[in-house]
């Protein structure tokens, strides 16, 4: 369980900044940006999908720049114990955060937290994206989404699916399908998203949305069956499997989106040449090698576009929580 005092403990002791000499020297030392070492603070353990995608985004600004992008994993609360440590550091881009949508956009709905979400940090944009993709087992007589949607309507709460996590980005993703598709399934919870996968493959449940990373050697085994994927377009990772739009659902669009945010004061400077360094670092042929490897594409954009993207992904998931109902005991 959340709890202020889990996210409030990454903040102790920490001392009031004079956020604005802290601005005007980082704005100074901006043409020779970065002179020393930067922190990319990942606030997931080492090993997962989001530290993975941290590593190639350090090792390549490391070679970009000649000097060293570090990573600190923050695990903890949701992602909110490493958001909560940087929300309180000097704002003079020597530590920055990779942050994943399910902390950013979600999390702030679904618990109290130590810090303002709208005010604590500055967006410094996405770098990519990786989509989930909606299975089931290899046994289920359904073979399509039509298919599924016509047995889920007809034997009602009897369907489930694999929850991994109350309030984790695949559980919203799965409410925001429901949702659109008027139907009612019951949830089975397990621990994590690899023995929501698990279940699934023993048919202990009907479906599951998870990331792709951990479907695609499933499905391309033939042991889980897609049905639909959660991106806006096919994705390059699995352009095969259709998405949710080409059938049916035109709204529909779920992606696990990782970005890089520092905190509030970031000088305008400092921002536009770090955001000009991840653009130029996920976009080269060799890291998009790497990401396709775990599923994952870039996707990027300007400093100016992550104020209304990030209000509207806020706005889209805060209405799925009310809506579903979704809290976290």
């Amino acid at each position: 369980m959340l709890t202020r005092r889990m996210i409030g403990m990454a903040t102790l002791g920490m001392p009031l900044l004079n956020l604005s000499t802290a601005r005007d020297a980082a704005a100074q030392d901006y043409p020779n940006y970065p002179s020393r070492p930067v922190t990319l603070v990942v606030p997931w353990a080492a090993g997962g999908s989001t530290d993975a995608v941290a590593r190639i985004l350090a090792a390549r600004l490391t070679q970009d720049t000649g000097k060293s992008f570090v990573i600190d994993n923050r695990a903890g609360a949701n992602g909110t114990i490493g958001f909560a440590s940087v929300a309180r550091v000097r704002p003079d881009g020597y530590q920055l955060l990779v942050g994943t949508i399910s902390t950013y956009a979600m999390a702030p709905h679904l618990y109290q937290l130590p810090y303002d979400n709208d005010r604590a940090f500055t967006g410094i944009g996405l770098i990519a994206a990786q989509p989930m993709i909606m299975v089931v087992p290899k046994a289920s007589p359904v073979r399509t989404l039509a298919e599924f949607l016509a047995l889920a309507k007809r034997l009602g709460s009897n369907m489930t699916y694999a929850n991994s996590g109350t309030g984790s980005s695949t559980h919203l993703a799965t409410e925001l399908f429901l949702q659109a598709a008027g139907i009612t399934m019951n949830d089975v919870g397990y621990r994590a998203g690899a023995q929501a996968v698990q279940g699934t493959l023993q048919g202990e449940v009907s479906m599951v949305i998870q990331a792709a990373s951990g479907l695609l050697p499933l499905i391309q085994s033939g042991e889980l069956r897609p049905l639909a994927i959660s991106s806006r377009e096919r994705s390059p990772v699995a352009p095969e499997i259709p998405t949710f739009r080409e059938q049916g659902f035109p709204d529909y669009e779920a992606v696990e989106h990782i970005a890089i945010l520092g905190p509030a004061g970031l000088p305008v400077p400092i921002v536009a040449r770090m955001n000009e360094l991840a653009r130029a670092a996920m976009t080269a042929p060799e890291t998009r090698e790497r990401l396709a490897a775990l599923a994952v594409t870039p996707e990027t954009q300007r400093p100016e576009e992550w104020a209304a993207y990030n209000a509207a992904e806020n706005a889209k998931w805060r209405e799925v929580i009310r809506s579903r109902e979704i809290k976290v005991q």
